[in-house]
């Protein structure tokens, strides 16, 4: 039988494999004899890969002016399988923490990982973090990161511009973006805008020797990623008229609303009892805010947003240009008033009867509204008064009441408008306009916030429309605005004309001579404005007042609502004008009204409320 000889192929293979094998001895010769490098690296080399966080976006007001800047503060970071023999004592003397606290941090961080680096001790200032830095070389496994807080020059405006707190289970598991222990907008402007003020993260690469000592960059940094900046924001808060509605709200409860009726831009938005946003940065951080959200005064709340009050007087307004539109008065209609006397509705004070629709805004006179009203819904165009019904809500709505701007507001609230289907239910679908009749002079089941007040402000200071309010005004970098819909105009189902009786009449409270708010007149500015005196079943009446300047350039509108303190005239209306003074003319001449102000603490019982 012929047989091949394969003994050369073998020859050959063997070759190959003592070919290979010689190259590995030779490699690893020049690696372990003649440059010992790797062994040095492998011996008393750690590489640490640190986080870099970028700086978040600084905040600005309209005029530039800074209201939120970043300060270095540092972590104390730990990986728990690089920590070999330590000294419990040494850490617990240098972080004043007891041994009970560094058990329970120890024992979080293992669970976390043995291998992925946690915060052990957070938000440490540039002058603890010296003494903690000249013994860490002692202490393998823990490191620094460097990190900024949050500070604000002026310490106002919390409630809008919100906090930045710890990262929740919930978010890291909504965005990959976190990692166990980073910072993330809780609340307010840092919340709504997130992903544009965190900016991205980076990362770099370090060697570590044996003492945690920092040797350098690895691979001179050939592996690192740079961190961006976020995006810097410009609001359309003005700082300043923001700080001075804060000092005239001071010791009160209520809540002052300022918008450009121009662009919708907030100018102000003012919620008393405030805060400092300054308590809520750093490791003082969780125990303020218990302290502040145990508050029987509820500082936390933003009642500029979240609060709801009937409107009271402010809203006659809206009834009269409901009725003006749907034809149901005249701007000539009069209607009789028996002052305290008067029937269903009766008046609070006895004035000249009868009032044509002018006077009537001027001396708010309650039966000439509940005339109106009664007219709307008893229309004999629309059969009957739940169909009038409907017309009138309709309206109403068009004006922003009874649902969200949806916008960047903070905490926003619905109030409430009840359509035909509440009372429908609540009454079996029994029910006519003498059934509602409180809603003719703002009370009942209506329920406005401050911020839907304002903007009923600047409706009548632009004869029928608005832009959504909003904070934003501009943001670095961004040509388009981010929000094309605050610049949409929104038109309300009232015709221009009929604003101008209305809008005369809210002149007439400032500078006629039984106008509501006469003592607060201006001779270089033409004011507009109506009070109001809200029912609160819970104790004193509610002071309100809305208002806008100049009358035929506006430039700012607001509300103000300051609660259980009496007429709409006591205090809201001082305090709406002097906050229009201010933003118009940069400062106020009327220094004893200010004092007063200013020192009136309606919060201790020492002033007695004027009703």
């Amino acid at each position: 039988m012929y047989s091949k000889d394969y003994s050369s192929r073998k020859n050959i293979i063997i070759g190959i494999f003592i070919l290979i094998a010689l190259t590995f001895i030779i490699r690893l010769f020049y690696l372990q004899i003649i440059d010992n490098s790797y062994k040095l690296s492998a011996d008393n080399i750690v590489l640490r890969k640190v986080r870099e966080y970028p700086p978040r976006g600084l905040i600005y007001d309209r005029n530039g002016r800074l209201m939120v800047f970043n300060e270095a503060a540092y972590d104390l970071m730990i990986i728990p399988r690089q920590m070999k023999d330590i000294d419990t004592a040494l850490i617990c003397e240098i972080t004043e923490i007891d041994k009970e606290t560094f058990i329970k941090k120890i024992k979080r961080a293992k669970r976390y990982s043995y291998y992925k680096p946690s915060t052990f001790l957070k938000q440490i200032s540039k002058k603890d973090i010296g003494k903690i830095q000249e013994k860490l070389y002692q202490i393998p496994g823990l490191y620094i990161q460097t990190r900024t807080l949050r500070q604000y020059p002026l310490p106002i405006a919390g409630h809008l511009l919100g906090s930045i707190g710890e990262v929740s289970q919930r978010n890291l598991e909504r965005d990959k973006f976190y990692r166990s222990g980073d910072y993330i907008g809780k609340s307010g402007i840092e919340n709504y805008y997130e992903k544009y003020l965190r900016g991205k993260s980076g990362m770099s690469i370090v060697e570590v020797d044996v003492h945690n000592r920092v040797k350098g960059k690895y691979s001179n940094g050939k592996f690192d990623t740079i961190a961006e900046a976020g995006k810097d924001i410009y609001l359309g808060i003005d700082a300043q008229l923001q700080l001075y509605g804060e000092q005239l709200m001071q010791n009160k409860k209520g809540s002052v609303v300022a918008i450009d009726p121009k662009t919708g831009e907030i100018l102000a938005l003012i919620s008393s009892p405030s805060y400092n946003p300054n308590l809520l940065v750093g490791r003082e951080r969780s125990e303020n805010y218990s302290r502040l959200l145990n508050d029987s005064l509820v500082p936390l709340m933003n009642r500029a947003t979240m609060g709801t009050y009937p409107p009271g007087s402010t809203f006659k307004m809206v009834n009269a240009l409901v009725g003006l539109q749907e034809k149901a008065i005249q701007k000539s209609s009069e209607f009789s008033c028996k002052g305290p006397l008067s029937l269903p509705i009766r008046c609070t004070h006895n004035h000249e009867t009868p009032l044509a629709l002018s006077g009537a805004i001027e001396q708010s006179c309650n039966p000439y509204f509940w005339n109106t009203f009664k007219s709307i819904l008893e229309n004999p165009a629309y059969g009957n008064s739940q169909e009038g019904y409907k017309h009138w809500y309709s309206n109403v709505t068009s004006f922003g009441f009874g649902h969200k701007f949806n916008t960047d507001i903070p905490f926003e609230v619905s109030g409430n408008i009840p359509d035909n289907g509440y009372y429908d239910k609540l009454y079996r679908g029994s029910w006519n306009a003498l059934t509602v009749r409180s809603l003719s002079i703002g009370q009942g089941e209506i329920l406005v916030t401050p911020i839907q007040l304002a903007n009923l402000s600047v409706i009548i200071a632009n004869k029928g429309y608005y832009y959504p309010p909003h904070l934003l005004v501009k943001m670095e970098g961004e040509e388009k605005n981010l929000n094309p819909e605050f610049n949409k105009k929104k038109i309300t189902t009232v015709d221009p004309d009929n604003f101008d009786i209305v809008r005369k009449a809210m002149l007439d409270v400032f500078e006629a001579d039984h106008g509501t708010a006469r003592w607060f007149v201006l001779d270089s500015i033409k004011q507009c404005g109506k009070t109001g005196t809200v029912q609160n079943p819970h104790g004193d009446d509610h002071s309100i007042f809305i208002a806008f300047a100049p009358m035929e350039y506006p430039q700012i509108a607001l509300t103000v609502i300051v609660e259980n303190s009496g007429f709409g005239s006591t205090w809201a209306a001082p305090i709406a004008s002097l906050m229009i003074e201010k933003y118009l003319k940069g400062q106020t001449k009327r220094l004893a009204l200010e004092k007063r102000i200013m020192e009136g603490n309606l919060l201790d019982g020492s002033i007695k409320k004027k009703h």
